[in-house]
């Protein structure tokens, strides 16, 4: 038998590793820009074509490289970080892996201009693929000016999976406010197709959260700084007023590097108990400062998830830090009392307590409370006072009147019963098209509402059962789908149109999303900036938060990923008819339920909601009778 296992060659390997650390074009400037700042930068600048598929520059003042430097820098394992295993648990830089630019090269074209500090001439070497293809001496710039093209040139599938150019700036975008906000003294630009959309200067860590989410949230936010021999934190949380139902900025660093850190997340909530609702989560900035010796971030390979050894006693000091700075900024607002110019009062007068005398009931001793007799007022005078006491009287209950022809009725309602189990020869198979609302002497048969979530109603072979909710969702669903094709949807001004403030992610979702949103119903305008005025919106959803039904469509397009050109309309209508649709715990009168279930019924498919959740349930009258065996 001849060999069959073979050494694979470094391009397919690279490409392999590629996989896990280049995921989209923002892992690219996650990882170049992490290189610029362990290359000691103090400006870092990034220039994208076309979301960056098209080109992805970053552009550092650091300490450069030399040409050999720069050639063995795209090979595999190779870099300057670490020098053997132990240096893994004393890690002071972002990188120490080696894999990030053997990725990058293994799945696009990349030129790299740099020189050292103090250099005359620096370098310019060319790959494509991971193959090398031409390097030579060049006058450039001090520091390292890195040009990524056509990513994922060739692998056809990953850059075909590869979102809108909306999407992915979006994307590109959270990277960047995680990278400008763990490096607040390092000036940041980033410009997009020519425009710029970010230009930070370097400062405190305060300045570059206005600087990046606006002015506004500087006064929303309460700082922390606790110095312990575990753990240093230093930051600011939110004030309990200001908290999110959504879009909520929640960051934590650890020894200047972004993490993912649920049992800390979860411990700065419990600070918050009792103060906010559930349905809300509070924005929080914190940076952890530990002994490298004690965290572990060779875990994966996007180096997010940390394993902290003093885990519990952290979560301890965190959460006892975060309940300090509420306290101690007044979260429970204390009552004061401002008495300057206050009205003087006058003293009272002090009577001696001997000659105060208490006034005299005189009481009946023949009251009986329980007594059912009349009896007639009587009256005591004592000087200038009168007293009356009456007795009231209850009728005794009739109990025999009560279940008179008790008996009587019971043998009348079993011998009706009788008829209404008696075994029918229906089909077996269930369809709702032959449900009939009438009984067999014409009269309408009632509906019946089961905690304001489900209607029942008889049909010919038993019981049928409808979700109300849903019910409504797949009707508001079909009549906006009906609306749009018949240009015919309705809308409604609003008195006081709604503003709502976007993050830059979002804005750029919003931009595109316009057209789309509008053909429903809304009415939306720009007012500069990332803020935005809804004037009008869809007949039928007037008792919806508008703010939060928006909100949810952009965070729900750019978490999931589609495609704005490809079914967003379905998912918007679907969006806002879940919101406008009668809720869980609504009675609705017998007309109301005639008139939903009508609707319903006159669909193409009612038995499922547009996302595929279940509408109507029948259970057969053989069921019904089997449960009596």
């Amino acid at each position: 038998m001849s060999d069959i296992i073979k050494v694979l060659p470094d391009s397919v390997a690279n490409q392999i590793a590629a996989g896990e650390v280049i995921q989209r074009p923002a892992s690219v400037i996650k990882e170049l820009v992490e290189n610029s700042i362990d290359a000691k930068a103090t400006s870092v600048q990034i220039i994208l074509k076309d979301a960056g598929r098209t080109l992805i520059q970053v552009i550092d003042n650091g300490i450069g490289m030399t040409d050999t430097d720069a050639r063995l820098s795209f090979e595999r394992h190779s870099t300057s970080k670490i020098r053997k295993a132990d240096d893994l648990f004393t890690l002071h830089t972002n990188g120490f892996r080696g894999e990030a630019l053997a990725s990058i090269a293994a799945i696009s074209q990349i030129e790299l201009r740099t020189c050292c500090r103090g250099a005359d001439i620096g370098t310019h070497i060319i790959i494509s693929g991971s193959q090398c293809e031409s390097q030579e001496p060049d006058v450039c710039q001090q520091g390292c000016n890195f040009m990524v093209k056509n990513i994922f040139f060739n692998v056809p599938a990953r850059r075909k999976f590869l979102k809108s150019n909306s999407v992915e700036l979006s994307n590109i975008l959270k990277e960047f406010e995680k990278l400008a906000l763990v490096n607040p003294e390092v000036d940041f630009t980033l410009m997009h197709n020519d425009s710029m959309l970010y230009q930070l200067s370097g400062g405190s860590f305060k300045l570059r959260i206005s600087s990046l989410f606006g002015r506004n949230l500087e006064s929303q936010l309460i700082p922390i700084s606790i110095d312990t021999n575990i753990v240093k934190i230093v930051g600011f949380v939110c004030k309990p007023e200001n908290v999110r139902k959504r879009n909520f900025l929640q960051y934590l660093f650890v020894n200047g590097r972004f993490m993912r850190h649920p049992y800390f997340h979860k411990a700065i909530l419990s600070s918050y108990d009792q103060l906010i609702p559930d349905d809300t989560q509070p924005n929080y900035f914190l940076n952890f400062t530990v002994d490298p010796e004690t965290i572990d971030v060779n875990i994966h390979p996007t180096k997010t998830e940390i394993k902290f050894e003093n885990e519990s006693p952290i979560w301890q000091i965190l959460s006892a830090a975060v309940k300090e700075a509420l306290g101690r900024f007044s979260v429970a607002p204390s009552i004061d009392f401002d008495t300057d110019g206050a009205l003087e009062m006058p003293a009272f007068k002090q009577i001696p307590l001997d000659t105060i005398e208490a006034p005299r009931l005189d009481i009946d001793p023949t009251y009986n409370p329980f007594n059912t007799e009349k009896k007639s007022p009587q009256s005591s005078t004592d000087g200038n006072r009168s007293f009356e006491s009456y007795s009231k009287s209850h009728p005794a209950m009739d109990w025999e009147k009560l279940y008179e022809n008790f008996e009587s009725s019971k043998l009348v309602g079993l011998d009706s019963a009788d008829a209404t189990i008696a075994p029918d020869n229906e089909p077996d198979q269930l369809t709702i098209s032959d449900t009939d609302e009438s009984d067999a002497q014409g009269q309408k048969r009632s509906m019946l509402q089961i905690k304001g979530k489900y209607i029942i109603q008889q049909v010919k072979s038993g019981l049928m059962l409808v979700d109300q909710h849903r019910a409504h969702v797949r009707v508001l669903y079909d009549r906006y789908q009906k609306q749009v094709s018949n240009n015919s949807i309705v809308s409604q001004t609003i008195l006081f149109p709604e503003v709502l403030n976007l993050s830059p992610s979002q804005h750029l979702i919003m931009t595109e999303l316009i057209d789309e949103i509008e053909k429903v119903g809304f009415s939306i305008s720009n007012l500069g900036g990332n803020d935005w005025s809804v004037s009008a919106i869809p007949a039928g959803v007037e008792n919806v938060d508008v703010k939060e039904l928006i909100l949810e469509v952009i965070d729900s397009i750019i978490e999931g990923g589609e495609s704005i050109a490809s079914k967003v309309f379905e998912h918007i209508a679907l969006t806002v008819a879940e919101k406008a649709a009668i809720p869980y715990g609504r009675i609705l009168s017998d007309e109301e339920m005639d008139t939903l279930l009508g609707d319903l019924l006159r669909l193409q498919q009612p038995n499922y909601t547009p996302s595929g959740k279940t509408i109507i349930c029948m259970m057969p009258i053989e069921r019904i009778a089997s449960m009596f065996n």
